[in-house]
């Protein structure tokens, strides 16, 4: 009788192991797989949905363990590359074609929920008590709460995984249901073979030979005396007429304004400087929430510029800037921006940094 107990108990058990996996087995397989590599490097593509808009990247990621990490990823529609770098000095985000960076002393990526790392996804997923699962074809699709502090309209995640453990997608949604982030992984190798020399500030610092530098310096000398005689009207004249390079005069031709503005608030004046390079665009906005916006032609600097920022990096629309206490400032189609307010609030910021979209808007004045 006692062995046919025993026999009963081990089909039981037996019948249990190969039943259906629940929301628990497949997050801890996947993130057993996760802890337990050394190093990985991941290739996928990432979609961001803003509005009516939509982003293409393709992402490149690398880890090492000690919180190394390399993330390169390059804009489909106008090839813009931006590299996310962590070593043991600080965190990065380094823009090659304009030979620039900024440097942050931050917790990224630990500080927020990322939808293309895998540490990030693993700790999101074991977090949240009321992760759901759901069995599609030979699929596993979890669903849970995310954490993105200065994004706080993303809500959760579907990350799909297949049958062996395979990561294939992270979709993530806001409280609407409606889809703002998506990433498809291609490939992920848990084996990778990496090294601290890979995530070294000096591989994006490019110098050129003294001969190189000296035949820029003259060429920018000459560019410069022509500036000196080039009016706004004379130099539109000249781009219409040229080609390439020789067609870049540092103006500033069309000011670019925000779609969102706080209520009571209004573009009090708006004022071009001369510089250097061409000019600058300030906006001063007034009533409840005073802040600034500041434009500007993006150069690439003759050598390497490394510019310190307290804050953290931050995806506005189709780029990454850096987010200040105050201040946001970042890059898009070539025009460097600068907005700042004490009045402001974090979600007040960002959402008038996502809104500029070159459109005209109505002048209010104070009354």
């Amino acid at each position: 009788m006692k062995k046919v107990l025993i026999l009963l108990l081990v089909v039981s058990l037996f019948i249990t192991g190969c039943g259906k996996k629940n929301t628990k087995n497949v997050i801890n397989d996947f993130a057993n797989k996760v802890n337990n590599t050394k190093s990985y490097s991941l290739k996928g593509n990432m979609e961001i949905y803003d509005d009516e808009e939509t982003f293409t990247y393709s992402i490149e990621a690398d880890f090492m363990k000690d919180n190394f990490y390399k993330v390169v990823m390059v804009n489909q529609t106008n090839n813009h590359e931006q590299v996310l770098l962590k070593n043991n000095d600080a965190v990065y985000v380094i823009t090659p074609s304009l030979n620039k960076s900024f440097k942050f002393q931050s917790e990224w990526p630990d500080n927020s929920s990322q939808s293309y790392l895998l540490k990030a996804i693993t700790n999101d997923l074991k977090s949240d008590q009321n992760s759901s699962l759901e069995k599609l074809d030979n699929d596993y699709v979890i669903r849970s709460s995310v954490n993105y502090p200065n994004n706080p309209e993303l809500k959760y995640q579907k990350v799909t995984i297949d049958k062996d453990g395979n990561l294939k997608k992270n979709e993530v949604y806001d409280e609407k249901d409606k889809l703002k982030m998506k990433v498809t992984f291609t490939s992920i190798d848990y084996n990778a073979s990496l090294s601290e020399d890979d995530f070294k500030l000096e591989e994006y610092i490019k110098e050129e030979p003294k001969e190189e530098k000296k035949e820029a310096k003259e060429d920018t000398t000459k560019k410069e005396k022509t500036k000196e005689t080039c009016t706004e009207s004379t130099c539109k004249e000249e781009k219409a007429n040229c080609e390439g390079d020789s067609c870049e005069t540092g103006l500033l031709e069309n000011i670019m304004y925000p779609l969102y503005i706080p209520s009571n608030t209004y573009l009090s004046t708006s004022d071009k400087v001369n510089t250097d390079n061409g000019n600058r665009v300030i906006l001063t906005f007034g009533g409840e929430k005073n802040f600034v916006l500041v434009e500007e032609k993006a150069s690439a600097s003759e050598e390497f510029e490394i510019i310190p920022v307290y804050g953290d990096p931050l995806i506005v629309s189709d780029t990454y800037g850096a987010l200040g206490a105050n201040s946001l400032t970042w890059t898009k189609d070539n025009i460097s921006y600068y907005l700042a307010g004490n009045d402001l609030t974090t979600n007040e910021l960002i959402s008038i940094g996502k809104s500029i979209r070159g459109e005209d808007i109505t002048v209010s004045k104070e009354k």
